[in-house]
């Protein structure tokens, strides 16, 4: 019989922790495999994977079809810059834009770098389309967002975290109440230099906040009427994460720009996009906007399985209805119990509210008591508790989560 060593997981903290920078902050567990909704750390234990890399392996881990498409683009050609032209970019360029209703897209690589590509559109459209004086457009955005971590979009954060000693800072954003529609109209009445709104349909990164029901058909209508372009990030919530492709989609509101990342890719390689009209695109020339990696051969090949995968497997179907057994569970749980205060979301993007304050470590103690029941989540602002599985789940296996969380919980206020 094999002898499981069983430093095997300090040991690869260890190196984490003397080889790389501590900017984050992990759950104690290695991982080295996984497979659809399941993960296996290194000393073979098995876990339901209940963040899906924060929304990017909707598709689950591995998924064959994804990482076949890998493989094969892989031994044939993987990069080229945009230096010359290569025999997948237009068509992925042409399915995408299809696949979500555009005229145009733009490729790039991580969730952070599609959205400093939309600021920069949003700017460059409002002084040659809008006639805005060059330097003195604004763009709102609202507090407590999550839009990336470069030193323009922290500008606009409210993390002091994310913030402290990165300064100077980028001017030219307006910070508004979330799912606020008159401080919206407020800014766009009295000031003539907006260029846009971004927004995230839900604000997944501070604890998965839905919006009021027609706020975001409202926003887009004031948007339309004071002429700002209408951005939706979704880098976490689309992608059939809500229970639609896009979280736009259930108020069947059409952004301006719309920003994708994560789970465009299935988990399997660094894949954005920023999709638009025409007219919006057609500011940037050449020698303005670029990426070495972005729309290389090999994103490309993996995005069109990836987005293949959402469309015949029926996922954003599968996490509305899951998601809302989900809650429907949890929903009939909590009132038996002092230690959950609630739980909200979409589809299968999912958060519980702990009754203890941001500062307290009472969420993540119970997200270490998950993971030795088999289940992997983690806290978002202190908490609370956000589960997203993977898209692929079934029933059987989400009333097995349920039933984890709740004997979980139950153990905890023991």
């Amino acid at each position: 019989m094999a002898i499981v060593d069983q430093n095997l997981s300090q040991k690869a903290i260890d190196l984490e922790n003397e080889y790389g920078a501590h900017n984050y902050h992990p759950l104690p567990v290695v991982l080295e495999k996984g497979e659809g909704v399941f993960v296996w750390d290194v000393e073979g234990k098995k876990y339901y994977d209940f963040l899906s890399a924060y929304s990017a392996v909707n598709q689950g881990h591995c998924h064959p079809k994804i990482v076949d498409a890998l493989s094969k683009q892989a031994k044939k050609l993987t990069l080229t810059s945009r230096a010359f032209h290569n025999d997948i970019l237009g068509v992925y360029e042409k399915y995408a834009c299809e696949y979500f209703g555009f005229d145009k897209i733009l490729p790039m690589n991580s969730g952070a770098e599609a959205v400093e590509t939309a600021i920069k559109l949003c700017r460059k459209f409002a002084y040659e389309k809008k006639g805005i004086p060059e330097n003195k457009a604004e763009i709102i955005v609202c507090e407590n967002n999550f839009h990336g971590r470069t030193t323009t979009i922290i500008s606009f954060s409210n993390d002091e975290d994310a913030r402290k000693n990165f300064g100077p800072f980028t001017d030219g954003f307006i910070k508004i109440e979330y799912n606020n529609l008159e401080a919206l109209e407020d800014v766009l009445k009295s000031n003539k230099n907006i260029a846009g709104f971004l927004v995230e349909p839900i604000q997944g990164e501070a604890g998965v906040y839905v919006p009021s029901e027609g706020y975001l058909t409202k926003a887009k209508d004031l948007c339309e009427a004071y002429g700002v372009l209408f951005i939706a990030d979704e880098v976490q919530t689309g992608i059939a994460r809500t229970g639609k492709l896009l979280a736009v989609n259930h108020e069947d509101v059409k952004p301006d720009i719309l920003i994708l990342g994560k789970a465009i890719s299935g988990g399997v390689y660094p894949v954005s996009a920023v999709l638009a009209r025409n007219e919006t695109m057609s500011v940037l020339k050449p020698g303005q906007h670029g990426s070495t990696f972005g729309g290389n051969p090999l994103a490309c090949a993996v995005a069109i399985a990836a987005l293949e995968v959402v469309e015949d497997e029926n996922l954003a179907e599968n996490a509305e209805r899951l998601g809302k057994l989900f809650r429907d569970k949890l929903d009939a749980f909590i009132p038996t119990c002092d230690l959950v205060l609630g739980v909200r979301g979409k589809g299968l993007l999912n958060a519980i509210l702990i009754n203890d304050t941001e500062e307290s470590d009472t969420a993540w103690n119970i997200c270490l008591k998950l993971r030795d029941n088999g289940l992997l989540a983690k806290p978002t602002h202190g908490n609370i508790i956000r589960f997203a599985p993977p898209l692929v789940m079934t029933e059987d296996q989400l009333l097995d989560c349920v039933s984890i969380i709740i004997k979980t919980i139950t153990e905890f206020e023991k």
